[in-house]
């Protein structure tokens, strides 16, 4: 995998305290930042949120039509919620 470089701003207080914890564990801040976002990616990734949304695909404009045509042509009755379940992940 290709590695690019990347720039961001942080506190200068957030900075030094890297880079106190870095030397402190004789790791370099890049490690120290690289490891960080690792963890935290892998983190929201266990989230319902992201794990429900993450891999859903945009309807392509033909499909949208489609459903909305649908849709449309559906009565008030027909679009009373009947029931409800609620479900825990």
């Amino acid at each position: 995998m290709a590695t690019k470089a990347m720039n961001f701003k942080m506190d200068e207080a957030e900075i030094l305290d890297m880079k106190h914890v870095a030397g402190v564990f004789n790791m370099s801040v890049t490690d120290l930042i690289k490891n960080a976002v690792k963890e935290y990616l892998s983190e929201l990734k266990r989230d319902p949120y992201y794990r429900l949304t993450a891999n859903v695909q945009e309807a392509s404009d033909e499909e949208a039509a489609e459903i909305l045509s649908e849709i449309e042509g559906l009565t008030d009755d027909e679009l009373t919620i009947a029931s409800t379940k609620r479900f825990t992940v």
